[in-house]
């Protein structure tokens, strides 16, 4: 891609919008000057924010009007259905119409998963579409999918994310040959549902120049940095994702207790102060901001809807790499080469199509 990719933001999605989208386009321009931004939201908003911003305001940026929004609380069925004019859907138009290559929003998630896959469709050769995002761990980072978007999987879905999740892994970490593994009760090779062991014995069978099949990882291996991709159901997925984030905020809470309780606790938080500025940095969930609806013929970006305008920006950076590197092209030609007979041709058929 020779220009700096287009994206599309829905500027009324999230708690705190359109502020930390403008925001946070503003910083993404910073970290990529060639950047094309399409800002979907109220004019009377979002014009004066970007009067007030360094880069954004003179950017090649566009801004398209509309004062219906999707509503945080909306279903994903009614936001579907009552929600063509809303900012969240011609955000996601903009990629279906070719006017951009990716869409961020930090909206309802539901509705934005809905949309997405209706208006975009799913990728030639993918089942169904998965969450995926990043977890710190000790290593470093770790992608982890699906997070929420299927609640049962079998056999073929869980393959089928392993190879989104390792072509996810080295767009957007710059790994080489990211190592894989599914999530699983136990390392044996017996244990687990029949999902499990069906999409473990396929990935076994899969010779790749391009990701290592490491075999089951448990949930302990996730915070250690073990793979480089996790892979697992929506529904397991989603219950380590808020495990984790709850986990973050009780150690969080309990050191402020603790550095509380006494006055020479307060003198020992003044002589780590250091220290603890490092692990919230390190653990700052701003900079993990970016769940990416894998699958879709499209790039989809989820921005936390609760986050500031440096969460946004990573989320924008995000989709950004992902656009860069030819994300969907990659799927495509893997899906072709290790798909089962029946989404191998298919793919093939549409590459040749097109």
């Amino acid at each position: 891609m020779v220009d700096g990719p287009t994206l599309a933001l829905d500027a009324m999605g999230g708690d705190n919008s359109p502020d930390i989208v403008v925001r946070g386009a503003d910083i993404a321009l910073e970290r990529l000057p060639d950047l094309k931004l399409i800002l979907v939201g109220d004019e009377t908003k979002v014009r004066p924010l970007i009067e007030k911003t360094k880069r954004l305001r003179n950017s090649n940026y566009t801004l398209i009007h509309t004062d219906k929004e999707v509503a945080a609380s909306e279903k994903p069925s009614v936001a579907l259905r009552s929600g063509r004019d809303s900012s969240m859907r011609i955000a996601i138009n903009q990629v279906a119409e070719g006017a951009a290559n990716g869409v961020v929003s930090a909206g309802n998630t539901g509705a934005l998963m809905a949309m997405s896959k209706f208006v975009l469709r799913m990728c030639p050769g993918i089942e169904r579409p998965a969450i995926a995002s990043f977890f710190p761990t000790k290593r470093g980072e770790t992608c982890m999918l699906d997070l929420g978007a299927n609640v049962d999987c079998d056999a073929e879905n869980l393959f089928q994310f392993a190879l989104m999740g390792e072509i996810f892994s080295r767009m957007v970490l710059g790994l080489n040959k990211p190592t894989v593994g599914l999530l699983n009760v136990g390392s044996e090779e017996q244990k687990g549902s029949e999902a499990v062991r069906g999409a473990a014995a396929k990935l076994r069978e899969t010779k790749s120049d391009n990701f290592e099949y490491i075999g089951f990882v448990e949930g302990d291996d996730i915070t250690a940095g073990t793979v480089d991709v996790i892979v697992t159901d929506g529904f397991s997925g989603n219950i380590a994702l808020k495990t984790a984030e709850g986990t973050s905020r009780m150690i969080t809470q309990f050191l402020r207790d603790a550095f509380r309780s006494s006055w020479s606790a307060r003198i020992g938080y003044l002589l780590c102060r250091g220290a603890l500025e490092q692990m919230r940095k390190r653990l700052d969930p701003r900079r993990y901001n970016g769940a990416v609806f894998l699958g879709l013929n499209g790039i989809s970006v989820k921005s936390h809807g609760g986050t500031d305008e440096f969460g946004f920006a990573n989320a924008v950076c995000v989709a950004a790499d992902m656009c860069r590197y030819d994300f969907l092209d990659k799927v495509k030609e893997e899906i072709a080469l290790y798909g089962n007979s029946e989404t191998a041709a298919l793919t093939r058929q549409t590459s040749v199509a097109s």
